[in-house]
């Protein structure tokens, strides 16, 4: 399943405009909260498809009958772009575990790469719902390797992804390789270079979160 959250307009449509605004992008605190606000609309509607429990709760006037989410996610990201979109999901699901990841292309002098995962920590995941967020969706390979580990780790109940941009090509790839999960979208572009960059994206958002970093 495929959601793209700006298929019809709301406001998290202003908030993609203003991270693919490279003159929006030069204020760093600006565009991190864009992406919480992202994450923040994310949880909210996967909310929406999550089991629940009914219950009774005692007001000073009296019992009213109230639904609450049967069982806390698991929210992973992928660092460090991926913190401010997490933080988002965290707000709204501010009682979950966490797992953090961190996965990277590592280039090669012919121009291609690799993944590179070096270090994972998550909770428990057996049966559990996984909702791991990373910006960018681009070609796939970082997110399908995450998952891939993730899986070994436990075997989770369902697992949600949630990108604020993602290329076509990388939603091919991801459902290829995981056809059960479910895919959030704040954007899909339809283009991705021959270096792996989706167009017209937004940049680097890792870079454009928490400025340059050297090239290794």
């Amino acid at each position: 399943m495929v959601v793209n959250l700006s298929e019809q307009y709301t406001l998290l449509s202003d908030w993609i405009s203003e991270i693919r605004d490279e003159e929006v992008q030069k204020d760093r605190m600006r565009f991190r909260r864009n992406l919480e606000r992202i994450g923040e609309v994310a949880a909210y509607e996967i909310s929406k498809t999550l089991p629940f429990v009914e219950k009774e709760v005692q007001t000073p006037l009296g019992t009213a009958n109230c639904k609450a989410l049967k069982e806390q996610p698991v929210i992973t990201t992928i660092l460090r772009a991926g913190l401010p979109l997490h933080q988002g999901l965290l707000n709204f699901f501010d009682k979950a575990d966490n797992g953090f990841i961190s996965a990277y292309r590592k280039h090669q002098r012919d121009g291609s790469f690799e993944i590179s995962l070096d270090y994972v920590s998550c909770p428990e995941l057996e049966g559990r719902v996984v909702i791991v967020s990373d910006p960018m969706l681009a070609t796939g390979a970082s997110l399908v390797k995450t998952i891939q580990y993730l899986r070994e780790e436990g075997h989770p109940s369902e697992i949600h992804v949630v990108v604020a941009i993602a290329c076509t090509v990388g939603i091919e790839f991801v459902l290829r390789s995981e056809p059960q999960c479910k895919i959030w979208c704040g954007a899909i572009d339809d283009e991705l270079t021959a270096k792996g960059y989706i167009v017209p994206g937004l940049g680097d958002a890792g870079d454009l979160a928490y400025g340059n970093k050297v090239q290794m």
